[in-house]
């Protein structure tokens, strides 16, 4: 009986850094400060660092280098008491329909966000989520530092807020604001500059055949940590091996892509589904291609800020 030959070191790594949706599961107990408030319920599941989670280290999820990646689910009708952090903070909606609040000095703007909508909610800014819609929400989060602080929270039933205070993230009757990208209020213009909507970011047509919406970078929300971008590849169109400075994740949302790790002139491929993902460290060639039947939707994070520096060359 013939021995299986033991993968190599690129290969482990290679399988290590590929993150199964089928694999993973949802954790209702992530955020310790929520326990006893079952109107702060919210689910887990984290791909890469702990996402503000104090579940640091946690076996089968990737450690951070210049950001981290996790899903959020949230339940009808349920809610994120406002809080602020150190970092930016992005969500971006896969299903469903969030209300995510910004506040300031008692005040707060509302802003309504469908599939494949973002908001990069700003440095030490109090912001909350809610779902006041009729189906569950599933969101991606990134944290766009490898160990974030915890976070800091402003109106939390553990803090003696009333609950229809904190359910309105601090807003008393009559203080809050619909999100209007002409409105005059402060909130209202700060917002404005970080809400993205889907359908009305232009995409940019690479030599490479595919294309991308800029979210988070020049032409997007400008920031100064990660760039986040939607790219659409359609079938059959492929790229050539590339490299980054720094590490960098694809998280498929449609369809399916072929990627892959090469190393002294070997190759060491996978499919990812909806919901699988691939962080590839800083220095290591990759590449994709979109093998399947359908256009694949891919959100890809890039640990470093300002224009893409990759020159994508098709297959």
């Amino acid at each position: 009986m013939n021995a299986i030959a033991p993968a190599s070191a690129t290969e482990a790594e290679f399988r290590r850094h590929t993150v199964r949706h089928t694999q993973k599961f949802f954790d209702w107990d992530a955020f310790p400060s929520n326990r006893g408030f079952p109107d702060l319920a919210r689910a887990q599941m984290r791909y890469i660092g702990a996402g503000g989670s104090p579940k640091v280290g946690e076996p089968g999820t990737l450690p951070p280098d210049h950001f981290t990646l996790s899903l959020i689910h949230k339940p009808v009708g349920k809610y994120a008491a406002c809080h602020a952090h150190e970092i930016e903070e992005s969500f971006l909606i896969i299903d469903g329909v969030l209300t995510v609040g910004w506040e300031q000095e008692g005040e707060v703007v509302e802003v309504r966000l469908g599939p494949k909508d973002m908001i990069l909610n700003a440095r030490d800014i109090g912001h909350g989520f809610r779902n006041d819609g009729i189906e569950p929400v599933l969101m991606s989060i990134s944290v766009d530092v490898g160990k974030p602080l915890p976070p800091r929270y402003l109106y939390h039933p553990k803090l003696g807020t009333d609950a229809e205070l904190a359910r309105s993230f601090g807003a008393a009757p009559g203080k809050t604001l619909p999100f209007d990208p002409a409105g005059s209020h402060p909130i209202q213009q700060l917002m404005a500059r970080h809400v993205i909507r889907h359908h009305e970011q232009p995409r940019i047509r690479d030599a490479a055949g595919f294309s991308r919406q800029v979210y988070v970078g020049p032409g997007g929300v400008e920031n100064d940590t990660a760039r986040k971008e939607m790219w659409e590849i359609p079938t059959g169109v492929g790229v050539q091996p590339y490299t980054r400075a720094v590490e960098d994740a694809f998280l498929v949302l449609e369809g399916r892509l072929t990627v892959g790790w090469t190393d002294n002139g070997q190759s060491y491929t996978t499919e990812l589904g909806p919901r699988d993902l691939l962080k590839t460290p800083a220095g290591q060639a990759h590449w994709f291609r979109n093998d399947g039947p359908l256009p694949a939707t891919v959100w890809s994070v890039v640990g470093e800020a300002g224009a893409e520096t990759v020159t994508f060359a098709r297959a």
